[in-house]
C-alpha cells in the first residue's frame, strides 16, 4: 500500500481543491479494486450534508465507487439522502450524483426502483435555463444506463 488511507481520507476536507482532488482520485482508485475505503461510509454520508458543494461531491463519488463492497446496506440506510442530491442547489453536484447512480444501481440492484423513481421525479426547474438541458441530459443518460441493468 503506497498511501495511507486515513491520510489521504482526511484530504478530501483540504481547502485546496486540488489537493482534495488528488485525494478524491486515489481513493476512488483505491474503492475500484477494494474495500479499504468502505470502513469510511459513515464519514462519507455525513460529506452529503457539507455546505461545501466539493465535499458534497466527493461524498457522492466515493459513496457509489464503494456500493459494491456495502455488505452492511449502509447505502440502503441513506439512499433517499443521496438521492436528494438529484436536484443539488448546485448544478454541478446534481449533475455528478446523477452520473453516479448507475453504478449504484448496478451494484446494489434492490435499489433499482428508488433511483429510477427518484430521477423521474427530480424538479430541474430550479436550475438556471443554461443548466436545465444539461441537468435534464444527464437524468436521460442515467435512466437508459439503469433500464440496461
Amino acid at each position: 500500500m503506497s498511501f495511507n488511507i486515513a491520510e489521504t481520507f482526511e484530504l478530501l476536507y483540504d481547502k485546496n481543491n486540488n489537493v482534495a482532488y488528488k485525494a478524491l482520485q486515489e481513493l476512488q482508485k483505491e474503492s475500484i479494486e477494494t474495500d479499504c475505503v468502505y470502513p469510511y461510509m459513515d464519514r462519507l454520508s455525513e460529506m452529503l450534508d457539507s455546505d461545501n458543494s466539493y465535499i458534497r461531491t466527493r461524498g457522492l463519488t466515493l459513496i457509489a465507487y464503494n456500493a459494491k463492497w456495502d455488505k452492511d446496506y449502509k447505502i440502503d440506510e441513506i439512499i433517499d439522502n443521496y438521492l436528494k442530491h438529484i436536484t443539488d442547489i448546485k448544478p454541478i453536484t446534481a449533475r455528478q450524483c446523477i452520473k453516479l447512480l448507475p453504478i449504484i444501481a448496478k451494484d446494489k440492484p434492490e435499489l433499482k426502483e428508488d433511483i429510477f423513481s427518484a430521477l423521474h421525479k427530480a424538479n430541474i426547474c430550479i436550475y438556471d435555463d443554461s443548466m436545465q438541458p444539461l441537468v435534464h441530459k444527464d437524468i436521460q443518460k442515467a435512466l437508459k444506463e439503469i433500464e440496461k441493468l
